[in-house]
This record gives structure tokens, C-alpha cells and sequence, in this order.
């Protein structure tokens, strides 16, 4: 006869070992004097097993058929229901340390020596701030754009529209990471690509006119600061790279043979590769910089640390000391500095300036460029540009701005 929740609920144990209590289809109910408890009894692969299903009264009778059910159906399917137990098991324990929190804390430390010291506190104190109370304890693989947006919503109810807007590439570097690891599907903030208001346009001081540019060339070249700040100033207006790039140049990176800097993806703000053709006057100051850290990683170093690059405010702070407030230049100021003078002097073409400053750009069809589209225009560009800084700088052939009209 089945069971019933009254018998069950009177029952007592007749002797030490127990009772056993038949509900059918293989269920029974184990009745000892320290409790009660659900059983299974089946067979697999010609041999008799026996699977725990819970303790009453947790597990009602209604739930005790309820996976005996789910047991019977694995069966048929072919699988162990003990075996499908423990798996289940490993997989919710190895879930328990893969929240957000700890897989954000791990990215944080494997990549320390890829950012500054000040820039992985300001990263970490983001998190911890506006993140890990929101979504830190959730699992990592089961957390869904809506709880990234709700959590990033707080921070743009605040006014902090940019700060919304980085804390949510820090995520989705974060979720890159644990697909990386097999710890998650997909990065979901990629989801989010128009979820938050835009961020206002954000003005970086430069100088642009060519007569301001030779006085700012004459005052780095100079500038008798550290030589590595000394090294990137100079290559500063050569490159006009963003200064998070230059300052994380590595040499694995750059072929001097080949006059080329090779910048990853997983560097660039585009997030795809990036060649930086490498003019005559940039190799001779690389070759310079070669002497001087070319055993380490980095072409900057940390004065610090060869294991860290240069500080983010490096670059500003030598233009602070040379006398130019940041209302006046800026390292990132550089690109804007080539972007007007290349197109409103020199007549380079706009879309390979584009190209140049990694900007997105798009051919007449309205395909993305690959990293070595109009590679040997590029290079002759690049040549020129170092050339007209060097006129710049001995204070010849100044060209006025807006000669192209």
C-alpha cells in the first residue's frame, strides 16, 4: 500500500537499524530512531543501487515521489540518478566562488601589472563602491544585463554619466575574463551598448596652431627631466597614439627593423589591432629608449617597478613642469594637435589621418578598413608629419594654418 502523510507523520522506529516503509516504484521510507528518511531503490547497469532523496519532514511524501519521478525518468534516459546527484554537487561547489566579486578580484590581480598603481586603486574602489554591493555575490554565469543596467543606473542617477559608462567597460572586462575561464557564456554588457545616456563631449586642451607647435617641440626637446619622460614626450607628437597606448608600449610589440609598432586589440579602445608606421626620427629615439629598458617588458617602465609601466600622469606632469597648464596642452592633446595640422596644413587625407588616430573608419562601401589598409600611405603620412615637426621645431618653413583653403 502507498504511503500516507499520517502514517508517516506517526510512524516510530521499531528497532535500532530501522523500518522500512514502501511507497512504490521503488521509494521507501527508512524509519530510524534519530529520524526519517527518504530512499531509492533501483538498478543500473545490472547492479542494485541505492539513492538518499532527502529527510522528512524537509522532503514531504509529495516531494520524496516528486524526485523519485525525476530518478525514474534519468533511468530511462540512460544516465545514473546517484551519479547525476553528485555531479550536480561538484558543479553548485564550484559555482560558489565564481560570483562576480571574486572572479572581478582575480581579473584585478592578473592584470595588476598592466596599469598603474593609482589607476588599479581608482578600478578596484569603483567596483567595490558601485558594483560588488549590487551584483558582487551573484553567480557570474547567471547574472543578466538588466542586474548590470540596474546597477549602472544608480551611478547615472548621480550625474556620474562617464563614470557609468567606464565602470561598464571595467564589467565587461570583467565578464570577458570568465568567458575566457570557462566560467561564463558571454560578456552581457554587450547588451548594454545603448543603455545609458551619452557622455558629454569631452574637450582635451592641444595646441593646433604651427607656430605654438615649434615652441612646444623646442621645450620638450629641451626638457631635462627622467630620460624615459623625456623619450615619450618626444615620441608624444610623433605617434599622436592615445597616451594609455604609449605609455604601455611593449617591445614585443615594435619591429624597429620593420619601422612598425604593433599595438594588440586587447590594448586598444576600438578593441582591434592598431599599426603605428614608425617614421625615421621614431626609430632613432626608440633605438635611444632600446638602451636604456629594452631588457625589460615595457619601452616605459615604472621608475618604480620594471614590472609596472610608466605612471598615467607622467606625460602631464612634464608638460605641467615645462610651463603649459592643462588648460593650455595635455598628453592626449597631441592627437588633436595632428589631427588639425595634418588635414588643415599639410592636405594628408582625412580618412588616413583617421585611420592613424584609430578612429573608426569605413571605405566607400561601407566596409571597416583591416588594421593594414593603405598601410604604405600610412607610412609615407607618417614620414611627412615627422619631417614638418622637425621644421617646426628649427622654426622653418612654417606653413600658416588653414592653407588647404
Amino acid at each position: 500500500m502507498a504511503l500516507t502523510d499520517t502514517f508517516i507523520k506517526q510512524v516510530k522506529a521499531s528497532k535500532p537499524a530501522g523500518d522500512k516503509h514502501a511507497d512504490g516504484g521503488g521509494l521507501y521510507l527508512l524509519v530510524k530512531p534519530a529520524g526519517k528518511y527518504w530512499r531509492m531503490d533501483y538498478r543500473y547497469l545490472d547492479k542494485r543501487k541505492t539513492l538518499a532523496l532527502g529527510v522528512y519532514p524537509a522532503i514531504s511524501l509529495a516531494g520524496a515521489r516528486k524526485r523519485r519521478d525525476e530518478a525514474r525518468k534519468l533511468l530511462a534516459e540512460g544516465i545514473d540518478p546517484s551519479q547525476a546527484k553528485r555531479d550536480d554537487h561538484h558543479a553548485k561547489t564550484a559555482a560558489a566562488g565564481h560570483t562576480f566579486e571574486a572572479m572581478a578580484r582575480q581579473w584585478l590581480r592578473n592584470t595588476q601589472a598592466e596599469r598603474a598603481e593609482s589607476t588599479q586603486h581608482k578600478n578596484t574602489s569603483w567596483l567595490e563602491k558601485n558594483i560588488f554591493p549590487e551584483i558582487g555575490a551573484m553567480q557570474i554565469a547567471a547574472i543578466k544585463p538588466r542586474d548590470v543596467l540596474a546597477a549602472l543606473r544608480k551611478i547615472e542617477a548621480r550625474g556620474a554619466i562617464e563614470s557609468a559608462h567606464k565602470i561598464k567597460q571595467l564589467c565587461g572586462q570583467v565578464f570577458r575574463f570568465a568567458v575566457a575561464s570557462g566560467l561564463a557564456e558571454r560578456d552581457v554588457t554587450a547588451d548594454l551598448r545603448d543603455a545609458l545616456a551619452a557622455v558629454p563631449g569631452t574637450h582635451y586642451a592641444a595646441i593646433t596652431e604651427p607656430k605654438q607647435a615649434g615652441g612646444l617641440l623646442r621645450s620638450i626637446f629641451d626638457y631635462s627631466g627622467h630620460p624615459y619622460a623625456v623619450a615619450a614626450l618626444k615620441l608624444a607628437p610623433l605617434l599622436f597614439v592615445r597616451p594609455g597606448e604609449l605609455r604601455a608600449a611593449e617591445w614585443a610589440e615594435i619591429d624597429m627593423d620593420d619601422a612598425l609598432w604593433r599595438i594588440p586589440a586587447s590594448k586598444m579602445k576600438m578593441n582591434f589591432d592598431h599599426l603605428v608606421p614608425l617614421s625615421a626620427q621614431a626609430v632613432v629615439l626608440l633605438r635611444g629608449v632600446h638602451a636604456m629598458s629594452g631588457t625589460g617588458r615595457y619601452v616605459f617602465p615604472s621608475i618604480r617597478t620594471a614590472d609596472r609601466c610608466m605612471s598615467e600622469n607622467t606625460v602631464n606632469a612634464a608638460l605641467r613642469a615645462m610651463g603649459y597648464p592643462k588648460e593650455a596642452m595635455t598628453g592626449h592633446g597631441f592627437r588633436a594637435m595632428a589631427r588639425t595640422i595634418m588635414d588643415e596644413v599639410l592636405g594628408e587625407r582625412v580618412d588616413l589621418i583617421e585611420h592613424q588616430l584609430a578612429h573608426a573608419v569605413k571605405d566607400v562601401n561601407g566596409r571597416a578598413y583591416n588594421r593594414t589598409s593603405h598601410l604604405p600611405a600610412r607610412r609615407e603620412m607618417m614620414q611627412r608629419w615627422a619631417d614638418y615637426l622637425d621644421k617646426l621645431r628649427i622654426g622653418a618653413d612654417v606653413i600658416p594654418l588653414h592653407a588647404k583653403n
